[in-house]
């Protein structure tokens, strides 16, 4: 029986084995970026549904305001 491996598939494996380790940074600093992104487009939504919020209630604070000036 013979017990060695044909260089071919031990090339193979290997220039697998080198691709998946040297695209590993390039694909964990894009999930940071896709995070990021997402975070900072949660923070400016959170931030603009603040802003309507403040700003329907200060449109009710105007109205009673002008409702006990007129009454």
């Amino acid at each position: 029986m013979n017990d060695k491996v044909n260089g071919q598939i031990t090339d193979a494996v290997t220039q697998t084995n080198v691709k998946v380790l040297g695209e590993s940074p390039a694909q964990a600093l894009s999930v940071v970026y896709q995070t990021m992104a997402h975070s900072l487009s949660l923070s400016m939504q959170n931030a603009s549904s603040t802003q309507q919020q403040m700003q329907q209630i200060g449109n009710a604070i105007v109205a009673k305001a002008v409702a006990n000036i007129m009454g």
